[in-house]
Protein backbone atom coordinates (compact mmCIF):
# COMPACT_ATOMS: atom_id res chain seq x y z
CA UNK A 1 0.00 0.00 0.00
CA UNK A 2 1.42 3.36 -0.45
CA UNK A 3 2.47 5.08 2.28
CA UNK A 4 2.16 2.45 4.15
CA UNK A 5 6.13 2.12 5.26
CA UNK A 6 5.57 5.64 6.73
CA UNK A 7 1.93 5.80 7.74
CA UNK A 8 0.48 1.96 8.59
CA UNK A 9 0.81 0.55 12.07
CA UNK A 10 -0.78 -2.83 12.90
CA UNK A 11 -1.52 -3.85 16.19
CA UNK A 12 -2.84 -7.43 17.32
CA UNK A 13 -6.32 -6.69 19.74
CA UNK A 14 -8.55 -8.70 21.60
CA UNK A 15 -11.89 -7.58 21.36
CA UNK A 16 -12.74 -8.53 25.05
CA UNK A 17 -8.84 -7.14 26.40
CA UNK A 18 -9.47 -3.48 27.02
CA UNK A 19 -6.06 -2.01 26.60
CA UNK A 20 -5.46 -3.81 23.85
CA UNK A 21 -8.16 -1.81 21.82
CA UNK A 22 -6.78 1.83 23.61
CA UNK A 23 -3.72 1.09 22.72
CA UNK A 24 -4.75 0.60 18.61
CA UNK A 25 -6.70 3.44 18.81
CA UNK A 26 -4.58 5.81 20.99
CA UNK A 27 -4.02 8.99 18.68
CA UNK A 28 -6.99 8.03 16.01
CA UNK A 29 -9.34 10.52 14.62
CA UNK A 30 -11.70 7.96 13.47
CA UNK A 31 -12.82 4.12 13.93
CA UNK A 32 -14.02 1.62 11.93
CA UNK A 33 -15.31 -1.71 14.24
CA UNK A 34 -15.67 -4.22 11.73
CA UNK A 35 -14.77 -7.22 13.84
CA UNK A 36 -17.21 -9.45 15.33
CA UNK A 37 -17.33 -13.19 14.68
CA UNK A 38 -19.78 -14.62 11.92
CA UNK A 39 -21.18 -18.22 11.92
CA UNK A 40 -24.17 -19.67 10.23
CA UNK A 41 -23.86 -22.64 11.00
CA UNK A 42 -24.54 -25.25 14.58
CA UNK A 43 -22.65 -23.00 17.42
CA UNK A 44 -22.10 -24.51 20.24
CA UNK A 45 -21.28 -22.06 22.87
CA UNK A 46 -23.26 -19.21 22.02
CA UNK A 47 -22.11 -16.98 24.29
CA UNK A 48 -18.75 -17.44 24.01
CA UNK A 49 -18.65 -17.61 20.80
CA UNK A 50 -20.30 -14.93 19.35
CA UNK A 51 -22.74 -12.85 21.89
CA UNK A 52 -19.70 -11.53 24.29
CA UNK A 53 -16.99 -10.83 21.00
CA UNK A 54 -19.86 -9.29 19.36
CA UNK A 55 -21.71 -7.11 22.45
CA UNK A 56 -18.39 -6.61 25.16
CA UNK A 57 -16.79 -6.15 22.16
CA UNK A 58 -18.58 -3.09 20.58
CA UNK A 59 -18.56 -1.50 24.17
CA UNK A 60 -15.22 -1.87 24.36
CA UNK A 61 -14.01 0.03 21.08
CA UNK A 62 -16.86 2.52 22.10
CA UNK A 63 -15.28 3.17 25.62
CA UNK A 64 -11.80 3.32 24.27
CA UNK A 65 -12.90 5.74 21.42
CA UNK A 66 -15.14 8.11 23.84
CA UNK A 67 -11.99 7.91 26.37
CA UNK A 68 -8.90 8.38 23.64
CA UNK A 69 -11.08 11.80 22.28
CA UNK A 70 -11.87 10.08 18.72
CA UNK A 71 -14.36 12.18 16.46
CA UNK A 72 -16.45 9.19 14.97
CA UNK A 73 -16.67 5.38 14.98
CA UNK A 74 -18.03 3.47 12.30
CA UNK A 75 -20.17 0.52 13.54
CA UNK A 76 -19.82 -2.47 10.96
CA UNK A 77 -23.70 -3.92 12.12
CA UNK A 78 -25.72 -6.20 9.51
CA UNK A 79 -28.43 -6.84 7.88
CA UNK A 80 -28.77 -9.95 10.39
CA UNK A 81 -29.71 -7.00 12.86
CA UNK A 82 -32.71 -5.74 10.25
CA UNK A 83 -33.96 -9.26 9.59
CA UNK A 84 -35.36 -11.42 10.57
CA UNK A 85 -38.27 -9.39 11.48
CA UNK A 86 -41.20 -11.73 11.32
CA UNK A 87 -44.19 -8.74 12.43
CA UNK A 88 -43.11 -6.32 9.98
CA UNK A 89 -45.69 -5.23 7.79
CA UNK A 90 -45.47 -7.74 4.38
CA UNK A 91 -46.91 -4.65 2.19
CA UNK A 92 -44.15 -2.72 3.18
CA UNK A 93 -40.17 -2.57 2.04
CA UNK A 94 -37.52 -3.22 4.90
CA UNK A 95 -35.39 -0.22 5.82
CA UNK A 96 -32.78 1.45 8.40
CA UNK A 97 -36.19 1.57 10.59
CA UNK A 98 -36.56 -2.39 10.61
CA UNK A 99 -35.20 -4.26 13.80
CA UNK A 100 -34.69 -7.63 14.15
CA UNK A 101 -36.77 -9.23 16.55
CA UNK A 102 -34.83 -10.29 19.31
CA UNK A 103 -37.46 -12.93 20.96
CA UNK A 104 -37.65 -14.82 17.38
CA UNK A 105 -34.14 -15.68 17.61
CA UNK A 106 -33.99 -16.77 21.00
CA UNK A 107 -36.90 -19.02 20.33
CA UNK A 108 -35.47 -20.45 17.37
CA UNK A 109 -31.53 -20.10 18.48
CA UNK A 110 -30.34 -17.49 15.50
CA UNK A 111 -27.28 -16.96 17.39
CA UNK A 112 -25.69 -14.47 14.99
CA UNK A 113 -28.75 -12.26 14.24
CA UNK A 114 -29.03 -12.01 17.78
CA UNK A 115 -25.29 -11.05 18.64
CA UNK A 116 -25.65 -8.36 15.80
CA UNK A 117 -28.69 -6.84 16.97
CA UNK A 118 -27.50 -6.50 20.70
CA UNK A 119 -24.22 -5.05 19.79
CA UNK A 120 -25.85 -2.59 17.04
CA UNK A 121 -28.63 -1.52 19.89
CA UNK A 122 -25.67 -0.95 22.49
CA UNK A 123 -23.74 0.78 20.32
CA UNK A 124 -26.73 3.68 20.18
CA UNK A 125 -27.17 3.17 23.67
CA UNK A 126 -23.48 4.43 24.48
CA UNK A 127 -23.52 6.70 21.63
CA UNK A 128 -26.65 8.57 23.32
CA UNK A 129 -25.05 8.12 26.95
CA UNK A 130 -21.98 9.41 26.41
CA UNK A 131 -22.13 11.83 23.02
CA UNK A 132 -20.12 9.70 21.15
CA UNK A 133 -20.68 10.41 17.33
CA UNK A 134 -21.68 6.73 16.29
CA UNK A 135 -22.76 5.74 12.80
CA UNK A 136 -23.42 2.50 11.09
CA UNK A 137 -23.23 0.42 8.16
CA UNK A 138 -25.69 -2.44 7.39
CA UNK A 139 -24.04 -4.91 4.58
CA UNK A 140 -25.85 -7.68 3.47
CA UNK A 141 -24.06 -10.85 2.05
CA UNK A 142 -20.90 -9.49 1.16
CA UNK A 143 -19.39 -11.43 -1.93
CA UNK A 144 -16.57 -11.10 -4.42
CA UNK A 145 -12.95 -11.83 -4.82
CA UNK A 146 -11.39 -13.59 -1.90
CA UNK A 147 -8.57 -12.19 -0.30
CA UNK A 148 -8.43 -13.63 3.13
CA UNK A 149 -6.59 -17.21 3.54
CA UNK A 150 -10.13 -18.78 4.40
CA UNK A 151 -13.45 -18.24 3.33
CA UNK A 152 -16.23 -16.11 5.06
CA UNK A 153 -19.32 -17.48 6.23
CA UNK A 154 -20.81 -15.00 3.05
CA UNK A 155 -18.62 -17.15 0.23
CA UNK A 156 -19.17 -19.85 1.72
CA UNK A 157 -23.03 -19.55 0.87
CA UNK A 158 -21.98 -19.28 -2.38
CA UNK A 159 -19.39 -22.57 -2.41
CA UNK A 160 -22.32 -24.57 -0.93
CA UNK A 161 -24.93 -23.43 -3.88
CA UNK A 162 -22.42 -24.42 -6.50
CA UNK A 163 -21.70 -27.93 -4.84
CA UNK A 164 -25.76 -28.44 -4.98
CA UNK A 165 -26.96 -27.19 -1.60
CA UNK A 166 -30.56 -26.75 -1.42
CA UNK A 167 -30.74 -24.38 1.66
CA UNK A 168 -32.65 -20.89 1.31
CA UNK A 169 -31.46 -19.34 4.10
CA UNK A 170 -34.68 -18.18 4.73
CA UNK A 171 -33.85 -15.62 7.85
CA UNK A 172 -30.20 -14.67 7.03
CA UNK A 173 -30.59 -13.57 2.97
CA UNK A 174 -31.82 -9.71 2.00
CA UNK A 175 -29.30 -9.02 -0.49
CA UNK A 176 -26.09 -9.23 -2.01
CA UNK A 177 -23.41 -6.63 -2.35
CA UNK A 178 -19.57 -6.27 -3.62
CA UNK A 179 -17.00 -5.90 -0.40
CA UNK A 180 -15.61 -3.22 -2.94
CA UNK A 181 -19.21 -1.22 -2.15
CA UNK A 182 -19.12 -2.15 1.61
CA UNK A 183 -15.76 -0.48 2.00
CA UNK A 184 -16.68 2.72 0.45
CA UNK A 185 -20.05 2.88 2.37
CA UNK A 186 -17.79 2.96 5.31
CA UNK A 187 -15.61 5.76 3.81
CA UNK A 188 -18.69 7.55 2.56
CA UNK A 189 -20.65 7.81 6.25
CA UNK A 190 -17.20 8.39 7.88
CA UNK A 191 -16.18 11.64 5.87
CA UNK A 192 -19.72 12.90 5.15
CA UNK A 193 -20.49 15.15 8.00
CA UNK A 194 -24.34 14.78 7.64
CA UNK A 195 -24.17 10.93 7.51
CA UNK A 196 -26.04 9.99 10.41
CA UNK A 197 -28.00 6.67 12.31
CA UNK A 198 -28.35 3.30 9.81
CA UNK A 199 -27.44 2.32 6.59
CA UNK A 200 -28.53 -0.61 4.61
CA UNK A 201 -25.46 -1.95 2.92
CA UNK A 202 -26.94 -4.17 -0.72
CA UNK A 203 -27.27 -3.72 -4.36
CA UNK A 204 -31.16 -4.27 -4.12
CA UNK A 205 -33.52 -6.05 -1.26
CA UNK A 206 -33.99 -9.31 -3.28
CA UNK A 207 -34.94 -13.29 -2.40
CA UNK A 208 -31.71 -15.96 -2.41
CA UNK A 209 -33.97 -17.30 -5.14
CA UNK A 210 -33.17 -14.18 -7.17
CA UNK A 211 -29.60 -14.95 -6.58
CA UNK A 212 -29.70 -18.56 -7.16
CA UNK A 213 -31.26 -17.75 -10.43
CA UNK A 214 -28.56 -15.71 -11.42
CA UNK A 215 -25.73 -18.13 -10.62
CA UNK A 216 -27.64 -21.12 -12.69
CA UNK A 217 -28.01 -18.29 -16.10
CA UNK A 218 -24.03 -17.16 -15.93
CA UNK A 219 -22.77 -20.72 -14.64
CA UNK A 220 -24.76 -23.48 -16.36
CA UNK A 221 -21.84 -25.81 -16.26
CA UNK A 222 -22.67 -26.07 -12.25
CA UNK A 223 -25.40 -28.45 -10.96
CA UNK A 224 -26.83 -25.41 -9.17
CA UNK A 225 -30.45 -26.43 -7.06
CA UNK A 226 -33.74 -25.17 -8.47
CA UNK A 227 -35.05 -23.45 -5.93
CA UNK A 228 -38.43 -21.35 -5.63
CA UNK A 229 -38.00 -17.42 -6.97
CA UNK A 230 -39.65 -16.30 -3.14
CA UNK A 231 -37.66 -17.39 -0.75
CA UNK A 232 -37.50 -14.91 1.89
CA UNK A 233 -41.43 -14.73 3.07
CA UNK A 234 -42.45 -11.18 3.09
CA UNK A 235 -39.61 -9.45 2.04
CA UNK A 236 -40.14 -7.18 -0.59
CA UNK A 237 -37.84 -6.87 -3.48
CA UNK A 238 -36.89 -2.84 -3.56
CA UNK A 239 -34.28 -1.50 -6.31
CA UNK A 240 -33.47 1.07 -4.30
CA UNK A 241 -33.15 -0.45 -0.77
CA UNK A 242 -30.10 1.08 0.07
CA UNK A 243 -31.02 4.96 -0.91
CA UNK A 244 -29.35 6.65 2.54
CA UNK A 245 -26.08 5.36 0.59
CA UNK A 246 -27.01 6.12 -3.20
CA UNK A 247 -28.01 9.38 -1.66
CA UNK A 248 -24.25 10.24 -0.22
CA UNK A 249 -23.27 8.86 -3.69
CA UNK A 250 -22.59 5.52 -3.76
CA UNK A 251 -23.38 3.60 -7.16
CA UNK A 252 -23.94 -0.41 -6.36
CA UNK A 253 -21.97 -3.28 -8.30
CA UNK A 254 -24.95 -4.99 -9.71
CA UNK A 255 -25.68 -8.34 -8.55
CA UNK A 256 -23.98 -10.33 -11.80
CA UNK A 257 -21.28 -8.67 -11.47
CA UNK A 258 -20.57 -10.03 -7.29
CA UNK A 259 -21.27 -13.03 -8.73
CA UNK A 260 -18.40 -13.05 -11.55
CA UNK A 261 -15.79 -11.25 -9.62
CA UNK A 262 -16.47 -13.95 -6.78
CA UNK A 263 -16.79 -17.20 -9.01
CA UNK A 264 -13.72 -16.50 -10.78
CA UNK A 265 -11.80 -15.84 -7.76
CA UNK A 266 -13.16 -18.86 -6.67
CA UNK A 267 -11.88 -21.04 -9.66
CA UNK A 268 -8.34 -18.98 -9.81
CA UNK A 269 -7.61 -20.42 -6.04
CA UNK A 270 -8.65 -23.73 -6.80
CA UNK A 271 -11.82 -23.36 -3.71
CA UNK A 272 -14.10 -24.77 -6.65
CA UNK A 273 -13.61 -26.43 -10.03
Amino acid sequence: MEGADLRLRLYQIDLLVYDSILAAIDGCAGVFHLASPCIVDKVQDPQKELLDPAIKGTQNVLMAAKEKGVGRVVVTSSISAITPSPQWPADVVKAEDCWTDIDYCKQNELWYPLSKTLAEKVAWEFSKEKGLDVVVVNPGTVMGPVIPPTLNASMLILVRLLQGCTETYENFFMGSVHFKDVALAHIMVYENPSASGRHLCVEAISHYGDFVAKVAELYPEYKIPSLPKDTQPGLLRAKDGAKKLMDLGLEFIPMEQIIKDAVESLKSKGLIP
